[in-house]
C-alpha cells in the first residue's frame, strides 16, 4: 500500500549559510554602520541584537530574506518581542520542528473530514498517511497545501 509521511523539518546546514549571508550583508550596509548589529545562532534560536528596535526589523527582513532564497520555509520561525535591555534591542527567534499533537490532530482532522479513502496515523511527530491509491495520496498532498496550517510541512517517504 502507498504511504508518505508528513513532516516539519528544517535543513540546519542551509539555517546556517543563510544566517551567514545574513551577517556579511549586515556588515556591509551603510544604515548599519555603528548600530553594533550583530546575528547569533545557538541550540535552534536566533537572536538579533542591535542599537533600535528599527534596526531589528530591517535585520529580521535580511534574514528572512536570505532564509527565502535558500527554500526554507518562515513559518517555522517563532518570534518573541522585541526587548529593549539598556541601550540595546534584542529579539530572539526559535525554529520550529516536528509537528506537535495539537497539530498532528488538526492535520488528521482535516484528512479525515476530506472523505478520501486513506488512513492517517500520529507516529511521534511526524503523520503517516496510508491509502490504497497513489491519487488518492496525491489529493492528500495538495488538500495539505491548501489547508491554512501555522507549519511549514514537507512529505516525505513516499512508497508505492
Amino acid at each position: 500500500m502507498p504511504t508518505f509521511d508528513v513532516v516539519s523539518e528544517v535543513d540546519m546546514h542551509e539555517v546556517t549559510n543563510a544566517l551567514d549571508q545574513s551577517r556579511r550583508e549586515v556588515k556591509t550596509r551603510y544604515d548599519f554602520k555603528n548600530t553594533n548589529a550583530q546575528i547569533e545562532f545557538k541550540d535552534k534560536v536566533i537572536t538579533l541584537s542591535a542599537n533600535s528596535e528599527f534596526h531589528i526589523s530591517q535585520m529580521l527582513d535580511v534574514v528572512y530574506l536570505k532564509m527565502a532564497k535558500r527554500n526554507i520555509d518562515i513559518k517555522c520561525f517563532e518570534e518573541s518581542d522585541v526587548q529593549m535591555i539598556g541601550m540595546t534591542a534584542r529579539q530572539n527567534i526559535s525554529l520550529r520542528q516536528g509537528v506537535d499533537k495539537d497539530s498532528a490532530r488538526k492535520i488528521v482532522k482535516l484528512i479525515k473530514d476530506s472523505k478520501l479513502k486513506v488512513q492517517s496515523a500520529i507516529q511521534g511527530e511526524q503523520v503517516r498517511v496510508t491509502g490504497k491509491k497513489r491519487d488518492d495520496l496525491q489529493n492528500v498532498m495538495s488538500m495539505l497545501r491548501e489547508a491554512k496550517l501555522d507549519l511549514a510541512l514537507q512529505y516525505t517517504n513516499f512508497r508505492d
